[in-house]
């Protein structure tokens, strides 16, 4: 009944793609990837007989095992080729990579370091085939770091005003998170991830202050959203945060941010929540 419930839902989205018709994001927030979510992931991007998944490590800092592990376990739910495109050891301009990278239906990001991932992507090709790929209507999916580069403004973790790095962040004060450039899939919502497990609610309102025209999801582990135009419909065992639109947002003269309200919600696999592309 549930994985009936979760197809029809899916099926559903059709009216939420916009005129574009991109594809769709399966955004996991780390931790423990279950083969149902794996089976989720795979139904979203809906793999045709010619069709193979691409794997994108360079997060990673054990890029090699990080993709056998992730190969291992889809190639018990699924038949389609999977291959591995570390571009960290690879010309990225090859041509022959670049048009396969445009070429895949599904291409998963895995974890690590979401810094370390976008320097081995900015400016490249294989920016432009991602964008590609989604616009052509392929599933983009990441975990972890993978999750956080999906947004335009990419969280990187560092406190500006703290240079000791701090999981959950202990400070809710102006201009003290930073941001970097990441794939812009999202141009308008901003991804945290691990967000229950780390506690990370100090840093999300952190990033809805520095943009408060913008929304902010966390995504807890073993759990994921999977967007569809300006819809994302949960999935997984845990559960998502949605923070927008603070009320009369200031800074006191010692930097301190305050606001009066804003709109929050948790939610939970089969909620449909709105975001922004």
């Amino acid at each position: 009944m549930k994985k009936l419930f979760l197809l029809l839902a899916l099926a559903g989205f059709s009216i939420f793609v916009n005129a574009q018709n991109k594809g769709n994001l399966f955004i996991i927030g780390g931790g423990n990837r279950s083969d149902d979510l794996m089976k989720q992931m795979l139904n979203t991007a809906d793999l045709k007989a010619k069709d193979y998944i691409i794997v994108l490590p360079m997060a990673s800092e054990i890029p090699d095992s990080g993709y056998k592990t992730l190969a291992l376990q889809l190639k018990k739910l699924d038949q389609h080729p999977i291959r591995n495109f570390n571009f960290n050891k690879h010309d990225v301009n090859d041509k022959s990579w670049i048009d396969s990278l445009a070429g895949a239906k599904l291409i998963y990001i895995l974890g690590g370091d979401q810094n370390r991932f976008m320097k081995s992507v900015l400016n490249t090709a294989i920016y432009t085939a991602l964008h590609k790929a989604c616009k052509n209507g392929s599933t983009i999916a990441g975990t972890s770091a993978g999750a956080a580069v999906m947004s335009k403004y990419m969280i990187t973790g560092k406190q500006l005003l703290d240079t000791a790095y701090k999981e959950t962040f202990n400070k809710l004060r102006d201009k003290n998170i930073e941001f970097s450039p990441g794939l812009g899939l999202l141009e308008n919502t901003i991804i945290d991830q691990h967000f229950l497990k780390r506690n990370r609610y100090n840093r999300l309102i952190s990033a809805l202050a520095a943009h408060p025209d913008l929304v902010c999801v966390g995504i807890d582990e073993s759990t994921a959203i999977i967007v569809h135009g300006s819809k994302a419909i949960v999935a997984g065992e845990g559960q998502v945060i949605r923070l927008a639109n603070p009320v009369a947002l200031k800074n006191t003269d010692k930097g301190l941010l305050k606001f009066s309200h804003a709109e929050f919600g948790i939610f939970t696999a089969g909620d449909v929540i709105d975001v922004k592309p």
